[in-house]
């Protein structure tokens, strides 16, 4: 390794010089944490050569004994070899190594209990485990601000890897995301990219959704409809695109005044109540009313399901109701909503895969693997044929 080479990778600023001169630790701990920080952070690659004692010396403005002891700790640790006659290496397992000792997995997630996150949540924990990782749940009730503040927590506690999905309204800004892969803590997004990041992604086909849903009216004969969303994203207008392409090429068009979106951030369905049972009264009160509902959450689904059966109307008798969550239905009231579901128990196995396989240096932080989900009509008993006298 030439002396080029060891200043990219070691910088040519001495220890004092990066503010670690302060530090109660040794020196010789400073340069083996500094050593550790290249490997995870994968600067320095299994099977790299180190400088020699006197080169890493000159580097860290330290005694050559200084260097040979902190070289040794490293060697005990597994994270380097030493080979007689040529020199020091990274380890081939060193990264893996380094990554043992932080072994929580974290998901980060708007919200824990509906949706489709409670078998996000057990599945991941479920694959975690398996790995013998823990699993730290952050709730950021979708909020940029807060999910910001998780971060740095998940970045001072030095986990192993993160599972997000990431806060929608505003869009989640990159450096947040960027934070924690400069750590060198890798991250799958789920559900939705963050612009500006390479990262694998565990998306939601949302424009496909939108279709589902319209294609299932459609063919149970609805061309008055309505649509309601939690808040106005980048996801809602995906929702909204497929849907209204699949209205189109049935014959029909979605008009505003049969349209609700709830307030930008909101993410608790109770918060929206009387909101929602405004709207939904209004469209219900026009002397065409519409013959059924696609909503974008399950959880906004049960809340229209409560309401419309407070109106005294019969699903999917009077009125049809589609919603999107999970592939499992949790509780008796999701199993009865008709919904576009998707396998979220294989997206958080496999966000626990992706992790372990970046943490082990079988796949770069940064890569652009990604992997849609596929979705699927869940009938429920809230969709159903339009009756001959509300045509």
């Amino acid at each position: 390794m030439n002396l080029l080479s060891q200043n990219k990778l070691f910088g040519t600023t001495t220890l004092a010089d990066q503010g670690e001169a302060v530090s109660t630790r040794t020196k010789y701990e400073r340069i083996q944490e500094h050593v550790k920080k290249q490997i995870r952070e994968g600067q320095l690659l299994p099977g790299t050569a180190l400088p020699s004692e006197q080169q890493m010396a000159n580097l860290f403005d330290s005694a050559r004994s200084t260097v040979r002891q902190a070289m040794g700790m490293l060697e005990r640790e597994g994270l380097v070899s030493r080979v007689q006659g040529k020199g020091t290496f990274v380890h081939k397992d060193a990264r893996q190594r380094v990554a043992s000792g932080l072994d929580i997995l974290a998901l980060v997630i708007p919200e824990v209990l509906s949706g489709y996150y409670p078998s996000l949540q057990h599945s991941f924990e479920e694959a975690a485990s398996q790995s013998q990782n823990q699993m730290l749940v952050c709730c950021t009730r979708n909020n940029i601000d807060k999910q910001g503040n998780v971060i740095l927590q998940l970045i001072d506690n030095q986990v192993g890897g993160v599972a997000i999905v990431p806060a929608s309204t505003p869009p989640t800004p990159a450096y947040q995301i960027r934070q924690l892969q400069k750590a060198g803590i890798p991250v799958v997004l789920c559900h939705r990219p963050v612009e500006g990041i390479i990262a694998p992604l565990l998306g939601l086909p949302f424009q496909q959704i939108g279709r589902l849903a319209g294609e299932s009216l459609i063919e149970c004969g609805h061309r008055r409809v309505a649509f309601f969303a939690p808040h106005c994203t980048q996801t809602t207008d995906l929702y909204l695109d497929g849907f209204q392409q699949a209205l189109a090429e049935g014959g029909c068009e979605l008009s505003k005044d049969r349209c609700y979106f709830g307030a930008d951030g909101v993410i608790d369905m109770q918060e929206l109540a009387a909101e929602i049972t405004d709207a939904l009264q209004r469209m219900m009160n026009q002397p065409d009313r519409p013959t059924a509902i696609f909503t974008t959450f399950d959880s906004m689904a049960e809340r229209l399901y409560l309401d419309l059966t407070r109106m005294g109307l019969r699903m999917p008798e009077d009125i049809s109701l589609i919603g999107v969550g999970d592939k499992i239905r949790h509780s008796v009231l999701q199993q009865q909503i008709a919904s576009v579901t998707v396998n979220e128990s294989q997206l958080g196995r496999r966000a626990a895969e992706l992790l372990n396989q970046m943490r082990s240096g079988e796949l770069p932080i940064e890569t652009s693997d990604s992997y849609v989900m596929p979705a699927e009509v869940y009938h429920g008993t809230t969709l159903g044929k339009l009756q001959e006298t509300e045509i």
